[in-house]
């Protein structure tokens, strides 16, 4: 019998591994990787599920395009049948762009954020739909994400009576989705990886940041900064493979949600950066579709004041 252990399998994709690689902690990422991404929900992300009135989102259209949304309720509408799955009870949203990529057996990701507290879970998974009052995600990975660049402010909650209206939308980025993201400290992003094998990964990630953090050029693109963190490089390892990806930026104050779907690109070096205080890469998105949803969320009285 050997006596050689079998070492975990990896749990990066050539993406991320590419970025590591480049940043030369490959190695280090490969060892710490299988230790805290796990397969299953440990007991403090469950109970964190519980207590939410919202959750982030990302799916796939069956056109391929990424899209990055939020889902609210009152606490309890997530929940944790067991370690291997996560519940959500949302209606379907007709309205929402990310609708279409919530059916039985696709790939999703999901990001749970306390803006209040700066906690946050990430997992992705796969759909399985047999309730009217919603779906489960059956985990295929689930990590924490540290504290950093999340801009504390009350968490987003669900309306109540609110009447569904047409959303608007557009090829480009008008002056009121400019305005909003000129002003944003929070928005999300989406974005995915196919395997050799065929099998989808989605992840969805939380951006944050001053006031004018993200750039916006004459013809409507988006400059990011990406700054310090666990080195994980899920979103911007999927974008090195694959450049489509989804943006959700919510506006507190009114609660209404911009979603645009487009490309991404990733830039590890290049003068430009210094232009960015603290980053230490860029990103840049050009959106393809662009869409303002009215009052999906329950506005933040104290975010007119900002």
């Amino acid at each position: 019998m050997s006596t050689t252990e079998s070492r975990p399998a990896s749990p990066w994709h050539p993406g991320e591994i590419a970025i590591q690689a480049h940043l030369g902690v490959a190695e280090r990422m490969a060892e710490l990787g299988p230790r805290v991404i796990r397969d299953h929900l440990i007991e403090q992300h469950r109970t964190f599920y519980r207590t939410m009135p919202f959750v982030v989102l990302g799916t796939v259209d069956p056109a391929g395009e990424a899209w990055a949304t939020l889902r609210t309720g009152p606490p309890g509408f997530l929940d944790v049948p067991d370690p291997a799955r996560l519940r959500v009870r949302a209606a379907p949203d007709p309205h929402d762009p990310a609708q279409a990529g919530l059916v039985d057996g696709a790939a999703i990701g999901l990001l749970g954020i306390d803006l209040t507290t700066r906690r946050r879970n990430r997992l992705n998974g796969t759909v399985r739909v047999g309730e009217a009052d919603g779906f489960e995600i059956a985990v295929t990975q689930s990590f924490g994400n540290c504290p950093q660049y999340i801009r504390v402010r009350p968490n987003p909650g669900p309306v109540s009576a609110a009447e569904a209206s047409a959303p608007q939308v557009s090829e480009r980025l008008d002056a009121g989705a400019r305005a909003l993201v000129a002003q944003a400290e929070t928005f999300f992003v989406a974005s995915y990886v196919e395997g050799a094998d065929g099998r989808r990964q989605v992840d969805v990630s939380h951006r944050g940041g001053p006031a004018g953090f993200v750039r916006i050029d004459a013809e409507g693109g988006l400059t990011i900064p990406d700054f310090s963190g666990n080195r994980f490089f899920n979103t911007l390892g999927n974008m090195l493979a694959n450049p489509r990806a989804g943006l959700a930026f919510p506006d507190f104050a009114t609660g209404d949600l911009l979603q645009m779907t487009g490309r991404a690109a990733v830039i590890l070096d290049a003068p430009e950066i210094a232009a960015f205080p603290g980053a230490e890469r860029l990103w840049r998105f050009a959106p393809r579709t662009v869409i303002r949803r009215a009052g999906v969320l329950r506005p933040d009285a104290t975010a007119r004041s900002r």
